[in-house]
């Protein structure tokens, strides 16, 4: 089965008057194929919405290449228009519609016939948790019922290729958690779901590949254990202390971690260190202070995340 989305050799540049270009993408290439979720990640400003758009045909790309489903995004964008659903963070619904007619309007858009689209903004408006604002404008919304109304138009069209920018901006967990479970649902019948987000933890549990994006360049692509081998040696330690040791804060910046939080007893840490060197730092860290518990795990997408991009916030 040829790919579901092919990126070969794009490239974006913004000119700017009396100023050098600014390169938002350099020669990024890459494959989806049909049925996968695929993390789009990397710091503000590293491409990934130019990206999105381009595949989405709102921009031109300055030269290479991309294709959706077999069709050209330059050549063919009505074809390509007819294979996509797509979740921007910027994309409004409707204002002036309800809810339901927000649903419905799209529906009808993509070709479904009146008693399938009501079905569809029926089950939409129920695993979206916004059946009791069905009749109010959206308008009227707050930006977190809003974007649930922008989710949820991906369950009205069949289209092959989904693109989330953000999608769980505004949900609470036990929500997000059931959009996930659907997200999860779509790609087993073998729509693409290409996301967006500042949630690591999200793409952690959902991608089956990721790219990582930093200055318009790839930064890494792989799976999560691909991935991972890029960050051997990285561990990661928590630590709750009955009270935290004097001089912790000198210690932890001695070891320049990857990261570091002290919250209230508790220490996390990432920090790049040899298999034979935890334990000591451990100890280290700990002397003349009870330990409560203590936890040891290797590289997170987080810890990844910060290596490759140099900190920069997704």
């Amino acid at each position: 089965m040829p790919p579901a989305i092919e990126a070969a050799h794009l490239a974006k540049t913004y000119p700017r008057r009396g100023q050098p270009p600014v390169r938002a993408l350099e020669e990024v290439s890459f494959s989806v194929a049909a049925g996968a979720i695929f993390g789009l990640l990397g710091p503000n400003g590293a491409g990934k919405t130019t990206l999105l758009k381009i595949l989405s045909t709102l921009l031109r790309p300055t030269s290479g290449t991309a294709r959706i489903a077999g069709h050209d995004c330059v050549a063919a964008p009505l074809a390509v228009r007819r294979q996509i659903t797509m979740v921007l963070q910027e994309t409004a619904a409707e204002l002036f519609l309800s809810v339901r007619d927000n649903l419905l309007s799209y529906a009808r858009f993509h070709g479904l016939a009146a008693p399938e689209a009501r079905r569809r903004a029926d089950a939409a408006l129920e695993r979206f948790q916004i059946v009791d604002r069905a009749g109010d404008k959206v308008q009227d919304l707050s930006g977190g019922t809003r974007r649930r109304v922008q989710v949820a138009k991906i369950s009205m069209a069949d289209t092959p290729v989904v693109f989330l920018d953000e999608f769980s901006t505004g949900m609470d967990p036990i929500l997000k958690r059931s959009v996930m479970g659907y997200l999860r649902e779509e790609a087993a019948r073998g729509r693409t779901m290409v996301l967006t987000t500042q949630i690591l933890s999200e793409a952690e549990e959902l991608c089956d590949e990721i790219l990582i994006l930093n200055h318009g360049r790839e930064a890494a692509r792989g799976d999560l254990n691909a991935l991972k081998l890029l960050s051997a040696g990285v561990y990661e330690i928590r630590i709750i202390f009955d009270r935290l040791p004097d001089g912790l804060s000198g210690q932890i910046a001695a070891l320049r971690p990857l990261r570091s939080i002290v919250e209230g007893q508790t220490v996390e840490l990432a920090l790049r260190s040899g298999d034979a060197d935890v334990l000591p730092v451990v100890n280290r860290l700990a002397a003349g202070a009870q330990v409560r518990h203590l936890e040891i795990h290797g590289a997170s997408l987080e810890d990844i995340f910060v290596q490759l991009t140099g900190g920069g916030r997704p």
